[in-house]
């Protein structure tokens, strides 16, 4: 056993999966199971004032989900900013021209320490999307009422369409 990083309680740490993405540990005393993620970047990519939307299956929760393009920070040294940008191009087929923070949230820190890096990225067409991706083009004030009337449940999703539609006072 051996005591976890940030950890000031004294709580033993044992881990009991390690994988090639995420990792779990144990902390023993105040029972508790932590996962490990290296972090996220997401953006919300803009093209002539619409938001470019990703439809894909998402195997933990069986279903499509309408997100923004999103991706692990899994390339050794690369930017927040060029992680984002990559993922809208990976994803999307568009190419970012500009990209600016929006700032990070957690997903569920209860139990998860992923961090997602959020940006708003202004884009133009160069190539084809992800296989497996339908890409959604949806004017800002449309995709803010999908986030309101529930198409659009994906917390990083909702959460950085609304701060777009924030600085545009769309809301």
């Amino acid at each position: 056993m051996t005591a976890g990083s940030g950890d000031t309680s004294g709580e033993e740490h044992r881990e009991v999966f390690h994988g090639k993405l995420v990792s779990v540990e144990v902390r023993e005393g105040r029972y508790r199971e932590v996962v490990h993620h290296p972090g996220s970047c997401a953006a919300v990519a803009m093209h002539q004032g619409d938001v470019l939307l990703v439809k894909q299956f998402r195997d933990a929760v069986g279903e499509e989900l309408l997100e923004i393009p999103a991706g692990t920070r899994d390339v050794e040294g690369e930017d927040v900013g060029e992680c984002a940008a990559r993922e809208v191009r990976e994803e999307t087929g568009y190419r970012v021209t500009s990209i600016e923070p929006l700032g990070s949230i957690y997903m569920s820190p209860g139990f998860l320490d992923e961090r997602i890096d959020l940006f708003v990225a202004h884009c133009e067409p160069e190539g084809e999307p992800e296989e497996e991706i339908e890409v959604v083009r949806l004017p800002l004030s449309d995709a803010v009422q999908a986030v309101r009337d529930g198409r659009i449940r994906d917390a990083k999703s909702a959460v950085a369409i609304l701060l777009v539609a924030d600085s545009a006072q769309l809301v």
